[in-house]
């Protein structure tokens, strides 16, 4: 069942970043009320409660609802609020999108573990489909630790290419394209990270060691360079932020490197110590 969580989750959240892209800007100032991207969100939330609510005298499942409820509302903040028009405008409010998408969103969804509760939220036939052995087989390949390190990262440093990113700025096609990767990508490796039956605590810390290198070398490049990569930005004489794009840009890529980094660097030290704490366990002398 944890393996299969991620193909909910992932079914719930890939539509809100289908949506994503030439949205509509109204009603409040600021805010993303496109109904494309609007629904589908309340779609998910809906089959969600659906779910704990058939559930509720089954079992308890408050720390997950509460993780959940979470997870759901730092993404839709993220996507529909005016921090997401600011991004048009500046890429540092563009990476803050992005850094709460990928690094807080969905960790907390992954976390939540819902995939027993959107199970029951969701028609039988439904169900059936996304329980299949070949879907079965495809989630527990893609939420395999190393697969899933190779995929954020392959996710992150192609859509930070100059070419591809530029087109995702013009182009709705490509901007759908890249948010759907960076969610999609990001549970994966988050439910990976959190998988924690098989005691592997070491290949977790690693794989996530290793993705904090690898943002931070990316973030890295960004904070040093002397002249903005993406020509929609660099058009700008100044951001949103009231930079100038170079500008812009450094601060951005500090933000990728440094928050960034911290957080998965944090998440495999807290690893290490439980795989410390159960070494110690299993090899401490029995006491009569």
């Amino acid at each position: 069942m944890l393996r299969l969580s991620f193909a909910f989750l992932a079914l719930g959240f890939a539509a809100p970043a289908m949506a994503h892209g030439d949205e509509v800007h109204g009603g409040l100032p600021g805010w993303t009320l496109d109904p494309v991207l609007i629904v589908p969100l309340a779609l998910t939330l809906a089959i969600y409660l659906i779910g704990a609510s058939r559930l509720r005298e089954r079992s308890s499942r408050r720390r997950s609802n509460y993780l959940f409820l979470s997870g759901w509302l730092v993404l839709t903040l993220a996507l529909v609020s005016p921090l997401h028009e600011g991004g048009e405008r500046s890429f540092t409010l563009h990476m803050i999108e992005h850094e709460l998408i990928m690094l807080v969103a969905t960790l907390l969804l992954a976390a939540a573990h819902a995939g027993g509760i959107f199970a029951w939220g969701l028609p039988r036939g439904v169900v059936r489909t996304l329980a299949s052995a070949p879907l079965r087989s495809l989630w527990r390949r893609l939420t395999e630790p190393v697969t899933a390190t190779a995929l954020q990262a392959l996710a992150m440093w192609a859509w930070h290419a100059p070419a591809l990113f530029d087109r995702a700025l013009e182009h709705r096609a490509w901007h759908i394209a890249q948010h759907a990767s960076f969610i999609l990508t990001s549970l994966a490796f988050w439910s990976a990270m959190l998988d924690l039956r098989g005691r592997r605590y070491g290949l977790s810390a690693a794989c996530l060691f290793v993705t904090s290198l690898i943002g931070g070398a990316l973030g890295a490049l960004m904070a040093f360079s002397e002249s903005p990569w993406y020509a929609p930005y660099a058009a700008m004489g100044v951001t949103g932020l009231g930079l100038d794009p170079a500008t812009d840009q450094q601060l951005a890529g500090l933000l990728m490197w440094i928050p960034g980094g911290m957080v998965h660097a944090a998440a495999a030290l807290i690893l290490l110590y439980r795989w410390l704490k159960t070494s110690e366990g299993k090899h401490a002398p029995a006491v009569r």
